[in-house]
């Protein structure tokens, strides 16, 4: 349902990486809540199909841009949201990930302080790299490998986070930031490299099921419905510039989540064992607290539920090719 509201209520929204599967998510529930959206995306992870569905929306303005170069609007709130966030896709192109990363950053930052809007920085758990602290607190402060193949996505991102905090304490710019953690749902790319993203396509086309190491990393899925809440809740409350952990603290091992796909799937694939990438974190789980207390926040949907939708968006998504 979509909520009418007055004008003086009502925002000008920009979401960078607007089209990808966080953002065009983050959009719809925006245009959904009266808001004018402005989505920005230059197209290389993102789609247009993941919004084809919104552009009749008059409250929606498409924008084909990169943010590694400047852009200029009129907006009261920014989602820098632009990245590659899988290992294929960052990886693909290393220098232009970081790029993204900082740049982006920098140009959300640069257009927040001529504008005086609030910006959101879409920070990652990578940040935590592969963690001796288990669940990860935000007080953590992590360990990456900063010379390593994951370290273009890891270290832009932990990058961008110091810029959010020297823009905020030198220029008073009015910042959030969260940590996301892995997020699932509808309109992931079928060839993202995400596990929940691969598991299920791999069922579903009655393929070998990939593991990577021995399938006892742990990893916590947060679905998308859940993580957009979250988001939206630190925007716009008052008392904390984050960062704040955005994510589902159930935790599974990669072996148990490729044998719930399988279960939900009938699928009659095998999983077989590939040795495990470089700096691949041995384990992964929010620490949540802080999004309890400040945002009244914590995710509503479980696995099982949300594994349900994700199979059944990717049945359509095969069946339509």
């Amino acid at each position: 349902m979509v909520v009418q509201m007055p004008d003086m209520i009502r925002k000008r929204i920009l979401v960078t990486g607007g089209a990808g599967f966080l953002g065009s998510h983050l959009c719809e529930r925006h245009l959904n809540d009266g808001h004018n959206v402005l989505c920005l995306d230059n197209f290389f992870t993102g789609r247009k199909e993941n919004i084809a569905h919104l552009l009749p929306n008059p409250k929606l303005k498409l924008v084909e841009h990169d943010v590694i170069e400047p852009f200029r609007f009129e907006v009261d709130q920014i989602y820098n949201l632009a990245c590659p966030a899988s290992p294929p896709h960052y990886q693909y192109n290393p220098i232009r990930t970081i790029k993204t990363s900082i740049m982006g950053a920098m140009n959300s930052l640069g257009l927040a302080k001529r504008v005086n809007a609030r910006v959101l920085q879409a920070s990652t758990s990578e940040v935590y790299g592969d963690p001796e602290i288990h669940p990860q607190p935000e007080t953590y402060k992590g360990s990456v490998n900063p010379i390593g193949i994951r370290a273009c996505y890891d270290e832009g991102k932990r990058c961008a986070e110091t810029l959010f905090f020297d823009y905020h304490r030198e220029n008073e710019i009015d910042i959030r930031v969260a940590r996301i953690f892995n997020t699932y749902g509808p309109r992931m790319l079928p060839d993202d490299g995400r596990v929940v993203s691969n598991f299920i396509v791999q069922a579903l086309k009655e393929e070998n099921i990939t593991i990577y190491g021995n399938g006892e990393q742990t990893r916590s899925f947060c679905y998308v419905d859940d993580l957009v809440e979250g988001l939206i809740r630190l925007m716009n409350q008052t008392d904390q510039t984050g960062p704040i952990n955005i994510g589902n603290p159930g935790e599974f091992t990669i072996l148990g989540l490729a044998e719930q796909v399988l279960e939900k799937t009938q699928s009659k694939s095998k999983i077989t064992f590939h040795p495990l990438p470089g700096d691949d974190p041995l384990q992964r789980q929010p620490d949540i607290a802080l999004a309890k207390e400040a945002l009244d926040w914590e995710p509503t949907i479980a696995l099982d539920e949300g594994l349900q939708k994700t199979i059944k968006y990717f049945k359509e998504e095969l069946n339509s090719d």
